[in-house]
């Protein structure tokens, strides 16, 4: 197995994007991609994308996508694992360079999702729970989390002020960030007192819809010395998963997937999780993320609340998380979530995250968390200083 960098990133514009089509979107982040990384050609291309056939009818997206990138003949799939869609195309690009199959690969995520009603969006995200037993008895995505957000607050007196505390972190990292749908600070009075949307979890504990794409660079050691370009080494990746269904879990407080992916991804890398400077974790809904923090191994159950009080995992603090502005700010078009998430790494390991946003001290290891579904699938990357 070769080491594999990333050598360049790009990402489009996210947001509610009336004014462009799924297939421009992919190709402005693309683009941008190529261009930072200084590459002349591609051997290949993973598309993350969840569900673009329910959200604008578009499959086939390998062929459609290399074309409109001016890369017609590319070898190019997509890759689908609900909302971890993104992070398994950085994971096969990853495995495709590390074998020696390809040189130079690009991974990239995209989804179109505003051109739907939000009837037709619940319907689309709701084929990442289980049908049967979840959907159709009604159950929702902010229902599923409102569960484990009770059974977490049941089992370890996790309270309302240490939810809304995640939201005002990630909005007040996702204000700084260029490429943020909300690039705006909130207070835990207004996260708390927005609309309900699935007790106890409040519209500004959720994030949103989005229109989106990103896409990484994926290649040798031995061409990103020779781009001259920053470039940063992938050291770990691994998958996990679980039950789909919350209710055959063995603890709907912890995301077993997660804590799978991330052992696993650790040991490939030779690290523990204390050698990990910060994390872009998957923050779906405030909830998410103080169970993540927990299910990776940061936290004890029941201590990431509190830790997100003490202000630990702010910018400044002892483990940073999401300095993004993750799902809940900088918005959550979920193929390309995994792979906008390895675009912040790549920044903050090369010290160029925007607008005040850079870590401080110079971060040497980060990591990414990515899921889909209520978890029931997680995929991890550590990624290093080169």
């Amino acid at each position: 197995m070769r080491d594999v960098c990333i050598v360049g990133v790009g990402m489009s514009k996210w947001g509610e994007v009336w004014r462009k089509s799924m297939r421009e979107l992919h190709t402005d982040a693309a683009l941008a991609a190529i261009k930072n990384a200084g590459v002349d050609h591609l051997d290949g291309l993973y598309v993350g994308c969840m569900s673009g056939g329910l959200f604008v009818g578009q499959e086939h997206l390998g062929a459609i996508l290399s074309d409109y990138m001016g890369m017609r003949g590319l070898p190019a799939m997509r890759v689908e694992s609900a909302c971890a869609s993104g992070g398994m195309a950085v994971r096969a690009a990853y495995i495709d360079v590390a074998s020696g199959m390809s040189d130079i690969v690009m991974a990239s995520g995209v989804e179109k999702m505003t051109d739907v009603s939000g009837d037709d969006a619940t319907y689309a995200l709701a084929t990442a729970a289980d049908q049967e037993y979840e959907v159709f008895h009604g159950a929702t995505f902010p229902g599923l989390y409102a569960m484990m957000a009770h059974a977490h607050m049941a089992k370890y007196g996790t309270t309302r002020e240490m939810l809304s505390m995640v939201a005002v972190k990630n909005h007040r990292n996702g204000a700084r960030n260029p490429s943020a749908q909300y690039p705006f600070e909130i207070t835990a009075e207004g996260v708390a007192k927005s609309v309900l949307i699935a007790d106890p979890l409040h519209i500004l504990d959720c994030s949103p819809i989005t229109d989106g794409a990103a896409a990484v660079i994926v290649t040798t050691v031995d061409v990103a010395k020779k781009l001259g370009k920053p470039y940063i080494k992938i050291t770990g990746s691994a998958v996990g998963t679980d039950t789909i269904a919350l209710a055959q879990r063995e603890d709907m407080t912890t995301i077993k997937a997660a804590t799978i992916a991330t052992q696993k991804a650790l040991k490939a890398a030779d690290k523990k999780i204390d050698d990990v400077n910060f994390a872009e974790v998957h923050d779906c809904f405030t909830i998410a993320e103080i169970v993540v923090a927990e299910s990776i191994g940061k936290y004890e159950p029941g201590k990431a609340g509190q830790a997100i009080l003490a202000c630990d995992t702010s910018l400044e603090g002892r483990f940073p998380m999401n300095p993004s502005g993750g799902l809940k700010s900088k918005g959550h078009p979920v193929g390309a979530t995994g792979v906008a998430q390895v675009v912040e790494v790549y920044k903050q390991l090369t010290g160029q995250a925007e607008n005040g946003r850079q870590i401080p001290n110079n971060p040497k290891v980060g990591m990414t968390q990515n899921m889909g579904g209520s978890g029931a699938s997680s995929v991890v990357h550590i990624m290093e200083v080169a």
